[in-house]
């Protein structure tokens, strides 16, 4: 069992930059692969980025590439993504979410989720 509990969400204005972390507890995360959904109103919730437990190897949302960074501190049990050049379009409810085996973007596949920071972009 993992509980995931993210933070640093905010609102900022159209290309300023936010750091979320999201912080894990009740197992290591070092066998886990860690990914940062979103979800906007009215919308479906969205793979936004995902890395691997020990290479690191990283994927991104061809929506954010070159916009936003996932990272992982295993000794510190917590998982990052930090946002540059933020657009409206960012706009949405983050959440962090881990698996075994590899990474997706589908959802129906992680078993354990955080309860999302919201991340709100002004024009």
């Amino acid at each position: 069992q993992v509980q995931l509990v993210e933070s640093g969400g905010g609102s900022v204005q159209a290309g300023g930059s936010l750091r979320l972390s999201c912080a894990a507890s009740g197992d290591t995360i070092t066998s886990y692969y860690m990914g940062w959904f979103r979800q906007a109103p009215g919308k479906g919730r969205e793979g936004v980025a995902c890395v691997r437990p020990i290479s690191g190897t990283t994927y991104y949302a061809d929506s954010v590439k070159g916009r936003f960074t996932i990272s992982r501190d295993n000794a510190k049990n917590t998982l990052y993504l930090q946002m540059n050049r933020l657009q409206p379009e960012d706009t949405a409810m983050y959440s962090c979410a881990v698996k075994r085996n590899y990474c997706s973007g589908d959802v129906r596949l992680y078993p354990y989720w955080g309860q999302g920071t919201q991340v709100t972009v002004s024009s």
